[in-house]
């Protein structure tokens, strides 16, 4: 093979790769804003959920107890670090297992660890963490469901955690964890550049009826249907 071909092929490489994230970024742009609409299932609109960013990534914050379903009995407060029981929410998002434990902060972000989540090659969990209260705010917004639709979101979130032969969740067992009210457990599922922790809580909104956009790898692609 000549030099000249060599080079031609190395080009038609990069022109695809260049290719991919150029597309990657017109999806990422414009597809959120193509807005799925709450479905209105005639029920009274009763449970408070809440849909919260930390600025990267989402969770679906929930009561930790109704007469629908108890999460401290899946997700017990003696698995966190301050084993406090008067918790009243728990937030859960779903996300790549390399992220969550080995990248505290963006300055800790290693090269492996962005590749093998971009690219299916890592694991995932997912991130529990208890809340006495939440308030309302930008990156905190309250949706009112139906028991219906809590029913639906519920399954949808239970259905993403491995479970053991008993059929319980199976925790991680890490210091990694980001305060005294937080836990992780192993999930089902591949994280990538197409399925992110943000696409699993888009998901879950559209899982429970609410508004939603067609796609999105970020948080902001959520939040953009609830200003």
């Amino acid at each position: 093979m000549s030099v000249k071909m060599v080079l031609l092929y190395i080009l038609k490489v990069l022109g695809v790769i260049v290719g991919i994230i150029v597309l990657y970024g017109l999806m990422a742009y414009l597809l959120p804003f193509i807005e799925i609409s709450a479905k209105d299932d005639g029920e009274k609109k009763e449970i408070p959920i809440y849909i919260y960013t930390n600025g990267v990534h989402t969770d679906i914050v929930m009561p930790v107890k109704n007469d629908m379903q108890d999460w401290c009995t899946k997700i017990p407060f003696a698995n966190t670090k301050s084993k406090k029981t008067d918790y009243n929410y728990i937030g859960v998002g779903w996300g790549d297992k390399g992220f969550y434990l080995d990248t505290p902060t963006w300055a800790d972000l290693k090269f492996s660890t962005a590749f093998k989540a971009a690219f299916w090659l890592g694991e995932s969990a997912m991130h529990c963490t208890y809340y006495k209260t939440m308030t309302e705010a930008d990156d905190c917004k309250i949706i009112m469901i139906s028991r219906s639709q809590y029913k639906n979101l519920v399954q949808f979130v239970n259905d993403k955690f491995d479970k053991d032969q008993n059929g319980n969740f199976i925790l991680i067992p890490t210091n990694a964890v980001y305060s005294d009210n937080d836990a992780f457990y192993d999930a089902q599922g591949k994280y990538s550049f197409l399925y992110t922790c943000n696409t699993w809580s888009n998901d879950a909104l559209k899982a429970a009826g609410q508004k939603a956009a067609f796609w999105t790898p970020t948080d902001a692609g959520i939040f953009q249907h609830y200003k």
